[in-house]
C-alpha cells in the first residue's frame, strides 16, 4: 500500500514536471517567434556600436505599433539583389521620401548633414544623391567603409524585410546595456 502511494506520488510529480516543461517550451517558442529574439553579431559592420560576436536582443513586435525611425538599429532580411541569405543588422539612415547623399566624409539627409557620433570612421566614398522610395529604407553600418549596405546594393530595403529593432546587448557582460 505504501509502495503504491509512493508510486502514485512520483507519477503525479513527473506529470506535473512534464506539463511545466511543455508549457515553458511553448512559451519560449512563442516569445522567440513574435516578441524578442537573441542574435549573435557575425561581422564588424556595426563597429564600434556593436562588436563582433556581441549578443543582442531584437524586439520583433515594435514595428507593428510604430514606424521605424531614423537611427534605429534593425535586423532584416537583405534584398534578393544582394545575393545574401543571412540576416543583416544595420542602422536606418534615411526614411521613405528622404534624399540621401554621401560626400566629403558626411551623410546628408535632405541637404542637411547628419550628426553621427557613433561612427567608426567617416565614409571615404561618394554616393547619391538618391531619393528613398515609398515603403523603403536606406541603411548603413556604423563601420561605413567596411559595411555591405544600401549604398552598394542597387536595391531598396522594404518594410516587409525588417524583422525587428535591436535594443539591448546582453553579452559580453562588460558591454551589457541598451543600444544607442
Amino acid at each position: 500500500m505504501k509502495d503504491q502511494k509512493l508510486s502514485q506520488t512520483i507519477m503525479a510529480g513527473l506529470r506535473e514536471t512534464a506539463g511545466i516543461l511543455v508549457l515553458a517550451i511553448l512559451l519560449s517558442l512563442v516569445l522567440r517567434a513574435y516578441i524578442v529574439e537573441a542574435r549573435v553579431i557575425p561581422s564588424g559592420s556595426m563597429l564600434p556600436t556593436i562588436q563582433l560576436n556581441d549578443r543582442v536582443l531584437v524586439n520583433k513586435f515594435i514595428y507593428r505599433f510604430q514606424q521605424p525611425e531614423r537611427l534605429d538599429v534593425i535586423v532584416f532580411e537583405p534584398p534578393v539583389e544582394t545575393g545574401q541569405k543571412e540576416d543583416f543588422i544595420k542602422r536606418i539612415i534615411a526614411l521613405p521620401g528622404d534624399e540621401v547623399e554621401v560626400r566629403g566624409g558626411q551623410v546628408f539627409i535632405n541637404g542637411e548633414a547628419l550628426t553621427e557620433t557613433y561612427l567608426f570612421e567617416k565614409p571615404l566614398y561618394r554616393f547619391g544623391p538618391v531619393t528613398v522610395p515609398a515603403n523603403s529604407y536606406f541603411v548603413m553600418g556604423d563601420n561605413r567603409n567596411h559595411s555591405y549596405d544600401s549604398h552598394l546594393w542597387n536595391a531598396w530595403l522594404t518594410f516587409d524585410h525588417i524583422k525587428g529593432k535591436a535594443f539591448y546587448t546582453y553579452w559580453p557582460v562588460n558591454r551589457l546595456g541598451a543600444l544607442q
